[in-house]
């Protein structure tokens, strides 16, 4: 199940940036301008996270965690332009899980979502059965059906399949398929994917040479494609 991020940011430049990048990683995004836009959206659309500037018009973010915090009991990530230490302990206080200061990397952000909705236990779970394109694909039991016929994959190009199909039409970039797939990215490993990717191919695709299942997409990196 898709999890819902409500970012609260009056800056429409950030605010778009941010929603783009997280929309990219597989969220579902909602945006508010102003806190009370945001209580609005947040009773509406029950967000899994909010990431919430501090310094808004009209409702400012301590004024909408004192508020929405009486709601639910929904995960905050603060991001703040201010480097008082007061500042982030109030918003601690009032119940902000995490805080990211600007300016930050829209990886960063990512990395501190994902830490606080798996330490809230929010983290979505990935399906155990993938089925698209006519490929079948059992990450319980690490085994895969291509048209009906077992398919025999290494460990790795088997996780690679099953990360790509857990988000059909998403392009992932080299570098975010080592991280998905060794916790880290490294970049002088990053031209090995495409080693990986081939022999995938060679293994599930009808014709290796025009496939059709897993897409390059050129100066960014792959994509699996379910509509075939």
């Amino acid at each position: 199940m898709t999890q819902t991020i409500l970012v609260v940011e009056d800056s429409k430049s950030l605010r778009t940036m941010v929603k783009s990048y997280l929309t990219e990683e597989g969220f579902r995004v909602v945006t508010a301008a102003n806190g009370r836009e945001a209580l609005f959206v947040a009773r509406e659309e029950k967000p899994d996270l909010v990431i919430l500037d501090l310094m808004m018009p009209e409702l400012n973010g301590y004024e909408f965690m004192r508020v929405y915090s009486r709601e639910a009991d929904t995960p905050v990530i603060m991001l703040t332009a201010k480097l008082e230490e007061n500042d982030k302990v109030l918003g601690l206080e009032l119940g902000a899980d995490d805080y990211v200061t600007k300016p930050f990397s829209p990886r960063e952000l990512t990395a501190r979502v994902r830490a606080v909705l798996r330490r809230v236990g929010k983290q979505a779970a990935d399906p155990e059965l993938l089925r698209a394109a006519g490929i079948e694909v059992d990450r319980a039991g690490r085994l895969v059906m291509v048209r009906g016929q077992p398919v025999e994959l290494t460990p790795f190009e088997f996780d690679l399949l099953a990360t790509l199909m857990t988000a059909p039409g998403r392009v992932f970039s080299r570098l975010d398929l080592l991280r998905h797939l060794q916790g880290t990215a490294y970049e002088g490993y990053e031209r090995n994917i495409d080693v990986h990717i081939r022999h995938l191919r060679m293994k599930i695709e009808t014709d290796p040479a025009d496939p059709r299942c897993i897409e390059t997409v050129y100066g960014v990196g792959y994509r699996f494609t379910a509509n075939i």
